[in-house]
Order: structure tokens, then C-alpha cells, then sequence
């Protein structure tokens, strides 16, 4: 696997990814409770940036920090989460969030030599189908919610969201060179 080899990881360079993840953890857990239709929550749209933040956190700084943000926007979040929303969908959340993290770090770096885009897009689309899987049975499995047309409606929307993604982490491609050292083996 490659890796990002420089001086010790600061608090402070992880600042921004960790608060940004915690933002869109946060903003995507009260915003899944509110139904638009029989397909998709708000949270839909809010949710997919997590992946963005991932992948630019490990492009820039390697997969320890990635899998770093990922376990410190985990702890916090999902506390923050257990204050805004009920807490089956914080525990929902926070399972399917570490789980597919993790996941979005392992293949990112399974792809990370191959064209810009292939890394972010399929990081993304298999942690998109294990979140959605684990996040909307945990939250609600047994429950009156129409629990797979919302996971069917948004997996397509995380899928869609991929691949418009790539356009801002295009953009940003150049701007990581200046936040960390290019990955060495």
C-alpha cells in the first residue's frame, strides 16, 4: 500500500478534514429523519460529502490520516448525533460510517495509482453499497419506514453523487500538493 511518509501527523493538519467530517456526519444524521419521498431523505444529499472528505484526506495525507479523521469524526459525531437525533439512527450511523470508512480507505488505496478518478469513484461506490446497507437496516429494520425503497433510492442518489464528486476533486487535485508531500512507498 502506499503512504504518505513525513513528519508526524499535527492536530492542526487534521483539523479541517476532522471538522469537516464531523459537519457533514452531523448535518446528514438529523437530515435522514425528514422523508422527501418514498426514495430519499434529505440526508441523501448532505451524506455523499463524507466520501469526498475521506478521499481528499487520504489523496493529501495518506490512509493513516484518512483512517485517523475517519475514528476521530466517528467518536464525535456520533455523540453530537445521540444529542440531535434518536439513537438507533446515531448507532445506525456511526456502525455504518466506521464500517464503510474504512472500506473507502482500503480500496482508495487498492486504486490510488491508477487515473485520478478511478481511486475516488470506486472508494466511493463499495462503501456507498455497505453503508446503505448497514446504515438503513440497523435504523430501520422493524420499523414502519420503508426501509428498502429508502436504501434502493439512496444508493442510486450516493452513486449519482460519486460521480459528480469527482468533479470538486478534480479541482482540488492540484491545491493537495501544497497541504502534504506526495505518497511514497
Amino acid at each position: 500500500m502506499t503512504s504518505v511518509v513525513s513528519k508526524p501527523l499535527s492536530w492542526r493538519l487534521l483539523a479541517a478534514p476532522v471538522l469537516a467530517m464531523i459537519a457533514v456526519i452531523v448535518l446528514s444524521n438529523f437530515a435522514v429523519q425528514f422523508v422527501i419521498n418514498d426514495w430519499l431523505t434529505w440526508g441523501a444529499f448532505t451524506y455523499p460529502f463524507v466520501f469526498l472528505v475521506c478521499d481528499l484526506t487520504n489523496r493529501a495525507y495518506g490512509p493513516v490520516a484518512a483512517r485517523r479523521v475517519a475514528w476521530i469524526g466517528f467518536v464525535i459525531a456520533v455523540g453530537v448525533s445521540g444529542l440531535i437525533a434518536p439513537w438507533r439512527i446515531a448507532l445506525a450511523s456511526g456502525a455504518a460510517f466506521i464500517t464503510s470508512q474504512l472500506l473507502d480507505v482500503l480500496v482508495f488505496n487498492r486504486w490510488r495509482r491508477a487515473s485520478w478518478w478511478k481511486a475516488p469513484l470506486i472508494g466511493s461506490l463499495v462503501a456507498s453499497v455497505v453503508d446503505t446497507g448497514v446504515f438503513f437496516f440497523l435504523a430501520f429494520a422493524g420499523t414502519a419506514v420503508s426501509w428498502l425503497h429508502l436504501a434502493g433510492g439512496d444508493l442510486s442518489f450516493k452513486a449519482a453523487m460519486a460521480v459528480l464528486l469527482l468533479a470538486p476533486y478534480r479541482v482540488l487535485l492540484p491545491h493537495l500538493q501544497t497541504w502534504a508531500p506526495a505518497p511514497t512507498r
